[in-house]
């Protein structure tokens, strides 16, 4: 494309020096030029294959004479072919189908509205961009810049809310449980069974056995759900110990709809997750445990601290038996402390941790 503007401004530039010259010198190089192309006609020499540039002065040149009669290189049907040609190409590039494109920030915006909605489709995103921010974009237009699914879903998008936006709308009604493992001084693996209410982030129940079963299991879930308050949901893994009678009487029993996360996903039950990362930085990362007994007086006290003197950010920062009863914290903030206020701790296993209260 370079090639060719730099040669059609060549020849235009030619073009304006002839037109300030005399009609007899013209007339003159005009002769004096079909004079030698007669030459070449009487040989038959044929000449090189025109350039593009070549082909659209042409036309534009023969616009301004009868060109029939000075036409030698071509037979006049292809010349006729190439102003076609070109006129096509000209309504082309001005009469270019659609509208603009929006600008990248209303795109950017399509695609985020689209991710944090799942359940939208492309006419309900189009009319929120029109109702509540007053940017005019048909359904179309938001289809053409909407995120589809992987193709192993035949590029169909699953019309449902999300994991983490399920679990925290239904966070109250859902307890979530998990094992970690501990290793005492003599090399003896514990098995710690642990029961999470998700609402709250209070842990319902912590035991440690040397054997875990279906039936050990069973039995804590009937020490730790208390009968005061009826949950919905339990997550729980893929572990054998969670067997198929367990859950039967899971949801024979106690009414629970029992959720197990797909296979290879962490995040399924990421909050029993992050309980034993909690447990163990909190913890036995400092702790030795001796025997099956001192580790179940290790946790039943640290767990008590969870529960009742360990902030949650998740919370607001809150703590858990508070955020239940519905205690507000104070939302003054304090700069100073009063010469009359004495700042009082109490330790936490053995000084691993304190908690701390105005006396």
């Amino acid at each position: 494309m370079v090639a060719v503007a730099l040669a059609v401004t060549s020849d235009l530039g030619n073009f304006l020096k002839a037109m300030v010259r005399s009609r007899t010198s013209l007339a003159a190089e005009n002769l004096f030029l079909r004079k030698q192309l007669a030459f070449y006609t009487e040989h038959k020499m044929r000449p090189q294959r025109l350039t593009d540039a070549a082909r659209y002065t042409l036309v534009v040149w023969s616009r301004m004479f009868d060109w029939k009669n000075a036409l030698v290189i071509v037979k006049p049907d292809t010349l006729i072919g190439w102003h076609r040609k070109g006129f096509r190409l000209f309504w082309r590039w001005k009469s270019r189908p659609g509208r603009p494109p929006p600008h990248p920030e209303i795109r950017a915006l399509i695609v985020r509205m689209a991710g944090e909605n799942p359940t939208w489709g492309q006419m309900r995103v189009a009319a929120e961009l029109y109702l509540k921010l007053g940017i005019l974009v048909s359904p179309r237009t938001v289809r053409k810049y909407w995120p589809w699914e992987p193709r192993d879903r035949g590029g169909r998008r699953v019309s449902s809310q999300r994991w983490a936006t399920f679990v925290r709308n239904h966070a109250d009604a859902i307890v979530a449980c998990d094992f970690l493992v501990a290793v005492t001084t003599r090399f003896q693996i514990l098995y710690v069974f642990l029961i999470l209410e998700l609402g709250s982030r209070r842990i319902l129940h912590c035991n440690v056995t040397a054997h875990p079963t279906a039936e050990w299991t069973l039995q804590q879930f009937r020490d730790g759900l208390s009968e005061d308050k009826r949950y919905r949901f339990v997550i729980h893994d893929r572990d054998s110990i969670f067997s198929a009678g367990l859950d039967q009487e899971l949801r024979q029993g106690f009414g629970l709809r029992i959720l197990i996360p797909p296979p290879q996903s962490p995040k399924g039950n990421a909050y029993c997750e992050r309980l034993v990362g909690t447990i163990r930085r909190d913890c036995l990362d400092f702790m030795i445990p001796l025997h099956q007994s001192h580790l179940r007086r290790i946790l039943r006290e640290w767990v008590q601290h969870y529960n009742c003197g360990r902030p949650h950010s998740s919370l607001g920062p809150g703590i858990p038996d508070e955020t239940q009863k519905g205690d507000v914290r104070p939302s003054t903030k304090v700069r100073s402390i009063e010469a009359s206020t004495a700042v009082v701790s109490r330790s936490i296993l053995g000084g691993l941790h304190h908690e701390y209260a105005g006396k």
